[in-house]
């Protein structure tokens, strides 16, 4: 069941933009924030943001009311929702882990939680799947700043497993499966990758007209479809990187790209990194 909605919000504690720079597949924290603290973002992120409360308590802010996060509560923000969250005025400390991340096609399912306000999604956790997901939200940042030659992706292996015990709690997981059309599509896109990729044949291979089929994806799947296919794109290529010897210039047309050095900057602005040092790490 979704949320009630409680009595109308204070006004947020700040109004100006913080900033924030379009996340890589994956980028953690963990802090204790004290008085004062707050994020506000308009129009949010284009990256999901998970947030679980270990201490505390915070607040998130949406049109018309808020939602306190105490203790082994945890938040997901799709990309695009307002971003209006701070420590509770009253209680003025909260100890948080958060991850900005970038999910996987097979992931998507998992992510449709009981929704607080549009885009605002929160579960409760009570034990033993709360102890589950606590050590393993610790080890995503732990294994995120690790020394390891593929931190990131081991990181990003353990945000898989924490999803997958949120699901186990999820009251909407029985309900929550994709439009089966637009899984059709995602299956076309990912058997698609290296070709010129249509968007008019994707919502054909879908049995959707392109005006619903770009609005449905981008409402079940928090991204436009033109996005979506770039992010399979480079997290692919991201794979080749990490497990093959091909060469750059290879690996770009394999995923799509008609441009190697196009691919190259769209990769570092993805990764942070030119795929020929990410290759090195």
């Amino acid at each position: 069941m979704d949320y009630p909605k409680p009595t109308p919000a204070p006004p947020p504690l700040i109004t100006f933009e913080t900033p924030h720079r379009t996340a890589a597949p994956l980028v953690t924290g963990h802090f204790r924030a004290g008085p004062g603290y707050a994020a506000y973002r308009l129009h949010g992120t284009r990256d999901w943001l998970l947030i679980y409360t270990m201490g505390g308590l915070g607040r998130f802010g949406y049109e018309g009311g808020e939602r306190l996060s105490p203790p082994g509560t945890i938040v997901l923000l799709k990309p695009g929702t307002l971003h209006d969250y701070s420590v509770e005025p009253r209680l003025q400390r909260w100890e948080l882990l958060w991850a900005h991340f970038l999910p996987r096609a097979e992931w998507l399912p998992w992510m449709e939680w009981p929704q607080a306000a549009p885009g605002l999604m929160c579960l409760e956790l009570e034990n033993p799947a709360r102890q589950q997901i606590v050590r393993r939200l610790r080890d995503v940042h732990r294994l995120a700043l690790g020394p390891w030659r593929r931190r990131q992706t081991l990181a990003i292996n353990a945000l898989e497993e924490v999803l997958l015990w949120c699901d186990q709690v999820n009251p909407r997981a029985e309900r929550s499966a994709l439009d089966p059309r637009l899984q059709v599509a995602i299956d076309y896109i990912g058997s698609n990758l290296g070709q010129k990729l249509d968007l008019s044949r994707v919502a054909s291979a879908a049995r959707l007209s392109l005006s619903r089929f770009a609005h449905l994806f981008r409402a079940q799947v928090g991204l436009t479809p033109q996005r979506f296919i770039e992010q399979q794109r480079l997290e692919r290529a991201r794979q080749l990187l990490e497990r093959t010897a091909m060469p750059v210039k290879s690996i770009a047309y394999e995923v799509g790209f008609g441009n190697p050095f196009y691919f190259s900057l769209r990769f570092k602005r993805y990764t942070g990194q030119s795929p020929t040092a990410f290759r090195a790490q």
